[in-house]
């Protein structure tokens, strides 16, 4: 969950030289891995007779509530599972609310009736489901509904799901009845939660959100090309409904810098926030007064999480060669740091949803074209491949963990599958 941490994950650092550039403040401690390659990680990925997901040596998985199912409260599996997190539930049981990015154009849609939709010309949502201690799906049902392109999201540090629209459509260049770009939030045990748009937290293309538990500040991703960093301070901690003040990231001294191209490594860079004044704009224009006031440019923010105390997020088509960077944001010294960019396809390609494991490992969903792989990140700073999607080239999503670090949860985002994967994580 977006979080969640381990002490483990302070080691990520020094570079691995043919595979991607990661940045970290224990370099030296493993200076031995600026020569490394491509690691082996928890081993070879073992062919899936099946033919849905490649897995290491004695792990294992189990598919549930796919695409076309009949759900418990009636409905039928939505498809395009994205952006997911794991609550405890009642009795050992462990509750993933996942989104699905369905745009109102979209055949397949979350279903519900009307009053409880926010407009009932959107097909998106979330879903809940509720997994048992042996890991077999109890039931599930619709969340939330009338929302579009549900991508990422976050989890709250008072167990809720925050799930953002990737979506600025009106209803006067749309098939919608009413605005989008908003973030809602789906308490992990809601039946069907209120669509209520958190509007104070900006109209914009959303992807991801990441809560500082300490202050409730929310920073959030954007997935443009020209993409801006927004921090959110709620007037009341655990209440977003109450509003609060927008602000963007800006560099010091280096307005509207293009972090995506020759962004320096291991140089952590003093960091200001600007406030934003028109948080619901008519049109999607809210990260062009964030950068009339220097906020810098990301290129396609994406996944997002907390993790010691820090901000780690995704530019999926950013760095030198376009295929990927993982930035992170430190509160306490107020500085942004380039933390890996890669520069191999074969390694690391469009990072997306991330996470942090148990075990002390980043998870990352790739996003690109052909295969596609969950890549972790070990202690030394190597990459490797966790899992594939042996289906199909949909991308995987919604990595997270149950909340006692035992099951890895996954989507295949078309056809829509969710996944648990156990084993003898290290």
């Amino acid at each position: 969950m977006a979080y969640f941490s381990r002490r483990k994950f302070l080691t990520l650092a020094g570079t691995t030289a043919t595979s991607a550039i990661l940045a970290g403040p224990l370099q030296k401690l493993y200076a031995n891995s600026l020569n490394s390659t491509f690691s082996n990680g928890f081993g070879p990925l073992q062919k899936d007779p099946k033919g849905i997901l490649d897995l290491p040596k004695g792990f294992q998985y189990r598919a549930f509530s796919k695409m076309g199912e009949k759900m418990s409260d009636g409905s039928i599996v939505p498809t395009y599972h994205d952006g997911m997190a794991a609550f405890a539930g009642d009795n050992g049981t462990t509750i993933l609310i996942r989104n699905h990015e369905l745009t109102p154009q979209h055949p397949n849609k979350v279903v519900a009736p009307e009053e409880k939709m926010y407009d009932k010309l959107a097909k998106g949502g979330t879903t809940t489901l509720i997994i048992d201690q042996n890991r077999q799906l109890i039931k599930d049902y619709v969340s939330l509904a009338g929302t579009s392109r549900n991508c990422g999201g976050g989890a709250t540090p008072w167990n809720s799901w925050l799930t953002c629209e990737e979506d600025t459509s009106i209803p006067t260049i749309s098939p919608v009845s009413k605005k989008h770009g908003y973030n809602f939030e789906v308490k992990a045990h809601d039946t069907l939660a209120e669509p209520v748009p958190l509007i104070a937290m900006g109209r914009f293309n959303h992807e991801a959100i990441a809560i500082d538990p300490k202050t409730g500040f929310v920073y959030q991703t954007e997935d443009r090309n020209d993409s801006c960093i927004y921090r959110f301070q709620p007037k009341e901690y655990g209440n977003l409904k109450a509003g609060g003040i927008l602000e963007a990231l800006v560099i010091k001294g280096k307005p509207k810098l293009d972090t995506g191209l020759n962004c320096p490594l291991k140089q952590p860079m003093a960091v200001e926030w600007v406030k934003i004044d028109n948080i619901d704009p008519a049109n999607d224009t809210l990260r062009y007064e964030a950068q009339d006031k220097g906020a810098a440019i990301f290129k396609r923010g994406e996944g997002a999480i907390w993790a010691e105390n820090q901000f780690y997020f995704t530019c999926t088509t950013g760095g030198n060669k376009g295929i990927g960077q993982i930035f992170r944001y430190n509160p306490v010294s107020n500085t942004l740091e380039l933390f890996l960019e890669s520069t191999s396809r074969g390694v690391l390609e469009h990072p997306d949803n991330l996470t942090i494991s148990p075990f002390g490992h980043l998870i990352v969903c790739e996003d690109g074209g052909g295969e596609q792989f969950l890549v972790g990140v070990n202690e030394k700073g190597d990459c490797y491949h966790f899992a594939k999607n042996a289906l199909n080239e949909s991308e995987l999503a919604g990595v997270c963990f149950s909340p006692d670090g035992k099951t890895m949860f996954v989507n295949i985002f078309h056809p829509g599958i969710t996944l648990a994967i156990w084993g003898p994580f290290k």
